[in-house]
């Protein structure tokens, strides 16, 4: 699949509080640069992103800019009490005919990514279980069949490749949307979202991405 038919978006609006630290996750350094810029290095390719801004919008907007300056903003004032599928459904006004969905405090596999891309249609992308509060998925036979947060065999990470004209329900999270579309083929991927709620737990992210995002 040619990356000129596909949109990024990039949702990085939300708060981020369980961190403590005052920032959005998207802004978390991991290993010296902000996880905004590691996505955007493994995305320089990509012509079109887009990113959903809210919370500290200004900072984040300055670190995307430092970087490139052809990508679109889109900004919900109302992060506090929105999920983040009405972030994403304003970005999809001209999209391309695939959309990647890319939660902003993901770190992904490189290599894994790439299969992401490359897959010949819409799948969503997931982990062996490592949250301690995860949105699971149940997957069987290749294909994820439900989204729940009581049980599943998989983790939900915020990401996703679909078809643009498939996104019809604009509210709640974007799990929530996806549901409408199941069952769709899984992709397993070595990838972490920024979960820290303490010093170790931190540490053990550190740890994961200078091993190569390896497991």
């Amino acid at each position: 699949m040619k990356k000129d038919d596909i949109t990024i978006i990039l949702s990085c609006a939300g708060m981020g509080t369980r961190l403590g630290i005052g920032t959005t996750k998207a802004l978390v350094e991991i290993n010296g640069k902000t996880i905004l810029e590691r996505q955007l290095e493994l995305l320089k390719d990509f012509k079109d992103i887009r990113i959903t801004v809210g919370y500290q919008a200004e900072k984040v907007i300055e670190v995307v800019n430092n970087i490139r300056k052809d990508v679109m903003f889109i900004f919900n004032y109302d992060y506090k009490h929105t999920g983040n599928a009405t972030n994403f459904c304003k970005s999809l006004i001209g999209a391309n005919e695939y959309v990647i969905e890319i939660e902003g405090d993901l770190l992904i596999n490189a290599e894994d990514l790439k299969n992401l891309v490359e897959y010949s249609g819409e799948c969503i992308g997931g982990t062996s279980i490592s949250s301690d509060e995860p949105v699971y998925m149940c997957v069987e036979c290749g294909l994820v069949r439900t989204f729940s947060l009581n049980n599943g065999n998989k983790e939900w990470m915020g990401l996703a490749k679909i078809k643009t004209e498939h996104f019809t329900k604009k509210e709640g999270n974007i799990y929530e949307i996806l549901e409408t579309l199941l069952p769709l083929p899984f992709l397993e991927v070595r990838a972490r979202n920024i979960d820290i709620d303490t010093p170790e737990d931190y540490d053990k992210v550190l740890k994961w991405y200078k091993s190569g995002c390896l497991d």
